[in-house]
């Protein structure tokens, strides 16, 4: 799984609001290897709906960002390619994009989708065409879609068929440990206990002074 994950490859939800939508966009993006979410919003912690998220959320990290401007800077220091998911006449077909380059996919709010300011930010607009009456999808259909022709580019390139990560260690830890042993992780993250290392085994490797803070009951 760590081998395969595809840091240069995400999604930003600009004010996505429904919890079902976002909890399912972050289940599609561990589907297809996308090692992070994310998010302008007001505030440091989206809501999302454990059922729609499928435990998908323990090994997707989500980061927020309080403006467009702020995520778009951050994205586009990283390399990637910025594309908003709108109907315009500059808008291309979805799969005619190159996918295997550094992308952000830009998904807007559920009503108003995608601001303008976000829109003049952008590098492409893309569309998925439709021919029915209704012109727009539900934001995570949308998205699924178009991780998908994401995940098939960059599978036909080989970029899944790496033999190591492309994440550092200290973040394979982190991502082992918390997604792996989420109680255990949230115990130690209260009482400011270092993280232990995970081995090759998915062992929990800690000295006997470690587990017996863990296990110590707190005095009130």
């Amino acid at each position: 799984m760590l081998a395969t994950r595809q840091p240069d490859l995400t999604v930003c939800l600009e004010q996505v609001h429904k919890p079902h939508n976002v909890s399912a966009i972050i289940r599609t993006a561990d589907a297809v290897g996308v090692h992070q979410v994310h998010a302008v919003w007001p505030t440091t912690r989206m809501r999302t709906l454990v059922s729609s998220a499928a435990g998908s959320n323990s090994w997707v990290n989500v980061k927020t960002h309080r403006t467009i401007t702020d995520a778009v800077t951050h994205l586009k220091s990283q390399g990637m390619q910025i594309l908003a998911t709108n109907l315009s006449d500059r808008a291309v077909d979805f799969r005619e994009v190159d996918y295997t380059r550094p992308t952000c996919i830009l998904l807007g709010q559920e009503k108003t989708g995608i601001t303008e300011e976000a829109l003049r930010l952008a590098d492409q607009d893309i569309v998925i065409p439709m021919i029915g009456m209704v012109q727009s999808l539900n934001v995570s259909v949308a998205s699924a879609l178009i991780l998908y022709e994401a995940q098939r580019q960059r599978q036909n390139a080989g970029l899944y068929r790496r033999e190591r990560s492309m994440l550092d260690e200290e973040e394979q830890q982190r991502l082992l440990f918390e997604g792996g042993y989420p109680v255990l992780a949230n115990v130690a993250k209260r009482k400011k206990l270092p993280r232990p290392h995970i081995d090759e085994q998915g062992q929990v490797i800690a000295d006997a002074e470690w587990w017996a803070t863990m296990q110590a009951t707190v005095r009130k």
